[in-house]
C-alpha cells in the first residue's frame, strides 16, 4: 500500500521558516510527478509547488520565490522550504503524487492520485 506522509506543520510567527516533509511508503520506483497542495475551510484545495521526476520545478505565483520544492531520493522524502511566510500562508498543506509525469504549468487537483493526511501550517501576525 502507497502511504504518503506529511510532518514538518507548525505555528510561526509572519516572516519566519518551517520546512514540510512528505515520506513515502510502499513504492519504491520514483513518482513521475510530486506536489504540495494547500486547504483552508470552505476553499478549494490550492496547488503550491510541483516536482518532476526529471527535476523540472513549478511554482504557484502566490509563493514563488520564497517556497522551494525538493526531494531527497535516498530518503524517499519530498520537502517544502517555506521562507517568508505570511498569515495568507496558513492552511493544511498536503502531499500528492502521481505516476504520470509532469512538466511546466500550474497543476490541479485532478493531477494526482495519491495524497497524504495533511500537516497544518499556521502563521501569526
Amino acid at each position: 500500500e502507497v502511504q504518503l506522509v506529511e510532518s514538518g506543520g507548525g505555528s510561526v510567527q509572519a516572516g519566519g521558516s518551517l520546512r514540510l516533509s512528505c515520506a513515502v511508503f510502499g513504492y519504491s520506483r520514483s513518482y513521475g510527478c510530486m506536489g504540495w497542495f494547500r486547504q483552508v475551510p470552505g476553499k478549494e484545495r490550492e496547488w503550491v509547488a510541483a516536482r518532476s521526476s526529471s527535476d523540472i520545478t513549478t511554482y504557484a505565483a502566490s509563493v514563488k520565490g520564497r517556497f522551494t520544492i525538493s526531494k531527497d531520493n535516498a530518503k524517499n522524502t519530498l520537502y517544502l522550504q517555506m521562507n517568508s511566510l505570511k498569515p495568507e500562508d496558513t492552511a493544511m498543506y498536503y502531499c500528492a503524487a502521481d505516476m504520470a509525469y509532469c512538466s511546466g504549468g500550474d497543476k490541479v487537483r485532478s493531477d494526482f492520485h495519491y495524497w497524504g493526511q495533511g500537516t497544518q501550517v499556521t502563521v501569526s501576525s
